[in-house]
């Protein structure tokens, strides 16, 4: 097998790079020191930057990431986001795996970027509604921390994992308004308990990196539908 980082532009592997050295500075910088944090983290601004490329190794990666970060979660308190990345996020993204696979742009590496329905669109707002509904329901009977971050990560992320499966260049804009929440909640984290704090710098280098996502699908899109 190649080594995919091999493939990465210059441009690519500098935003990764850039988003492993923040990433594990903060780490080096704390006086206390949460690994599984760390390893999070890294695994996730490793799987966004492949995940930009169109890559079905990036949406392998963030499956281990929705894991690891939903363990992460359970340990704050953060109950929304566990129940979102374990049992929305994870399973979701295993679906957009299978979904990638069976959509590579002329069998290359990349997968074919799709354009969505008026219907799906639709389909997809109702959905989030309906899921925020029953999510706060739940979120408020757990005592859920910040419970109205916490809601509006929910709805961030299914219509990003939605977008996400139905190969929509879009995905990133739903990622990078639910990047900015996990910001905001992981501020918040991190006050009571400082190990938390390269969350907070993974998020921001996420954001990056799913701007960049947004730029690049679009690029795709014009090359594949000569648009």
């Amino acid at each position: 097998m190649k080594n995919p980082f091999k493939e990465l532009t210059k441009f690519e592997l500098f935003l990764w790079l850039c988003s492993v050295i923040m990433v594990t500075a903060s780490f080096l910088l704390l006086p206390q020191k949460d690994y599984l944090t760390l390893c999070a983290s890294l695994i996730g601004v490793t799987a966004l930057i492949f995940v930009a490329k169109g890559y079905v190794l990036g949406q392998a990666l963030c499956v281990v990431f929705a894991v690891f970060y939903g363990i992460i979660s359970f340990h704050f308190r953060y109950y929304g986001e566990v129940i979102t990345y374990l049992c929305m996020t994870a399973p979701m993204a295993i679906m957009a795996v299978i979904s990638w696979v069976r959509h590579p742009y002329k069998g290359t590496k990349v997968v074919e970027v799709n354009k969505m329905t008026k219907k799906q669109v639709v389909v997809m707002f109702i959905l989030s509604i309906a899921v925020t509904a029953v999510f706060y329901f739940i979120l408020s009977l757990l005592n859920t921390a910040n419970i109205i971050f916490s809601t509006i990560s929910i709805t961030t992320s299914f219509l990003a994992v939605y977008m996400t499966y139905m190969r929509s260049p879009y995905y990133a804009i739903g990622y990078a308004c639910n990047d900015i929440v996990l910001i905001v909640l992981w501020v918040l984290a991190s006050i009571e308990k400082p190990a938390n704090a390269p969350m907070i710098v993974c998020f921001i280098m996420f954001l990056a990196n799913d701007i960049y996502g947004f730029v690049n699908w679009q690029r795709l899109k014009r090359k594949q539908h000569n648009v």
